[in-house]
């Protein structure tokens, strides 16, 4: 039995969702946080998720980064090398959206590793009626920067979980290959 560890960067905007998704992933959906309170500080929140069909399991160490620019500069120093990577936008708003990009460059640079296993999540489905970035432009951009797409509505309970255990699956995947690689070399 293998228990890894991924510190994994929860990253975007502000407003977006990323506190809520946490909050709802770590609850199993039990607690929706009600009143809104802006992250300041990157907040750590751990989760051991099984990896089926294995008996070995990866503890995903969340940091829920803040989203204005201000408190971003003060905790980019707990950036240096993630594991593994949550891009979150609001569908709703295509700054949130068009600032994947930024974010993105942002993490790539605390990195040192050629693949870092991410996801992108747009939040929000729920607000049908006031949606502007589409689905097929969200999975165009996340596949052109080999991200996985999510969409979830937390309001809604919606796949919130979902973005987490595919990235804990991406990270032992890439856990198993490098295993193999070392392997060949003896």
């Amino acid at each position: 039995m293998v228990k890894l560890s991924a510190k994994c960067l929860v990253a975007g905007d502000s407003t977006v969702g990323k506190s809520t998704l946490i909050q709802l992933f770590r609850s199993d959906g039990s607690h929706f946080p009600k009143n809104y309170s802006m992250t300041t500080v990157m907040d750590i929140i751990t989760k051991t998720l099984p990896i089926p069909d294995t008996g070995d399991s990866v503890e995903l160490f969340l940091c829920d980064s803040p989203g204005k620019a201000m408190f971003y500069e003060m905790t980019e120093v707990s950036w240096d090398q993630p594991g593994a990577l949550c891009l979150v936008f609001d569908v709703t708003s295509e700054t949130s959206f068009s600032n994947c990009t930024r974010w993105l460059q942002r993490v790539k640079s605390k990195t040192t590793s050629l693949y870092l296993p991410g996801v992108l999540v747009g939040n929000k489905t729920d607000l049908t009626g006031r949606r502007v970035v589409e689905k097929i432009q969200a999975e165009e951009w996340a596949a052109s920067h080999g991200l996985e797409y999510f969409e979830t509505s937390a309001k809604e309970l919606e796949n919130f979980d979902q973005p987490f255990r595919a990235l804990a699956k991406s990270f032992y995947r890439l856990y198993q290959e490098r295993v193999e690689s070392f392997n060949s070399l003896l």
